[in-house]
């Protein structure tokens, strides 16, 4: 048996490691327009061994796996494979300058298929096994935010969404992508959505802070729901301590009271005195940096945007919604919950011909969901704050 690794997992450091030294990082941005973080399939294959790589016959990824189980036609769907840090967007095609560099091969690869592709019927022995008709297997967008996003709510222009869960991915739809030295120096990514359209967006920590502390905690004899944290963070007084998410150390698990601890410290804030300040501060935190990396996309896209959208788990953290609208200062409109889900339906929907298009599937959305508009509220005190918060980023 293989070993198989966390994708979290410390050896990629020695990927980043192996990696930089067979090509720049401005090469591989320009090649790919993905925003550079250690955890990227590039990485984790410059960590294999290579006898390992030697030896394998052909790569799907995950959920491109699990669609070859279940039908025998192997296939990496594009909006999973955009995201390895290995595809070329403006090609849009695997990199062959990067596999040439890494020394990997091509026929390794399985060919890429558009989101929303019929690959053919359940195997026959699965359908039998499982009690169900040889139903057919579609690959959908494999990638859990390209589903998220095809599910936005959204009409007309002029929106940007927010897909909040462990991790915060805050973008836009574009119809190309924008890779170029601002986006790189920004840590924007080019990922291919549903219908060849580009999710320009800024891969953000998100509730993972939350989850680790959640944890830390627990370990500690202290126990907590998400409803009693959620409780917890109101109770606290605003903007004592803020932290600054795009800070690498918040990325790895252990003990994540004391990172935030070790950050206030070294930027001379107060360590949170309690756990209802630090859930105030990782909330208030967030937001501020949504504000920041909205105003970076609309830097980059030469749009001013109106409106934001907020589908995925964390859309149920009302606190931390109401502090989003502050700081951003635009409408926050929240739902649905279950967008990934939701999405892969729908685009399966399409596929099959029960629905005719990408618009008509948002409308369905609309129709089935109770969608709640949050208003912005304190300006100027979050203004305040937003000033203090740009002090940290650097």
């Amino acid at each position: 048996m293989m070993p198989v690794w966390c994708y979290r997992d410390p050896r990629t450091v020695v990927g980043v490691e192996n990696a930089k030294s067979r090509v720049d990082w401005p090469t591989i941005y320009s090649e790919t327009g993905i925003q550079f973080m250690s955890l990227n399939t590039i990485c984790q294959f410059a960590a294999e061994p290579p006898a390992r790589l030697a030896g394998a016959k052909q790569l799907l990824l995950l959920g491109d796996a699990f669609n070859y189980f279940c039908s025998g036609v192997a296939r990496n769907e594009v909006s999973l494979a955009s995201t390895t840090q290995l595809y070329n967007p403006q090609t849009r095609t695997w990199s062959k300058k990067l596999f040439a560099a890494l020394g990997l091969r091509e026929e390794l690869f399985a060919p890429i298929c558009p989101s929303g592709t019929r690959l053919g019927r359940l195997k026959k022995n699965l359908a039998t096994e499982v009690g169900l008709p040889q139903i057919e297997v579609v690959a959908s967008c494999s990638h859990d935010t390209g589903p998220a996003v095809a599910a936005v709510p959204a009409g007309g222009e002029n929106w940007a969404y927010l897909s909040s869960g462990t991790w915060s991915l805050m973008g836009v739809e574009w119809p190309q992508p924008i890779v170029n030295e601002q986006g790189r120096g920004l840590g924007f990514t080019n990922e291919i959505g549903f219908g060849n359209t580009v999710r320009l967006l800024k891969n953000i920590v998100g509730l993972w802070v939350v989850q680790e502390c959640r944890r830390q905690w627990a370990k500690e004899g202290k126990k907590y729901d998400f409803a009693a944290l959620e409780q917890l963070a109101t109770t606290a007084p605003p903007f004592v301590s803020l932290i600054n998410p795009d800070d690498p150390r918040f990325l790895s698990p252990d003990d994540m009271p004391e990172k935030i601890a070790e950050f206030c410290r070294e930027t001379g804030q107060p360590v949170p005195a309690n756990h209802a300040a630090f859930m105030r501060c990782i909330y208030e935190s967030l937001a501020l940096f949504y504000r920041v990396v909205l105003r970076r996309i609309e830097r980059l896209t030469g749009k001013k945007i109106e409106r934001l959208h907020i589908v995925g788990g964390g859309s149920k953290a009302a606190m931390l919604n109401q502090c989003t609208a502050n700081a951003v200062k635009i409408p926050v409109l929240v739902g649905p919950t279950e967008c990934t889900a939701t999405g892969n339906i729908l685009i399966q929907a399409i596929a099959l011909g029960h629905l005719p298009s990408h618009a008509a599937a948002r409308e369905v959305v609309r129709n089935s969901f109770e969608l709640k508009t949050i208003t912005p509220q304190s300006a100027a005190e979050w203004d305040t704050a937003a000033a203090r918060f740009e002090k940290l980023l650097s």
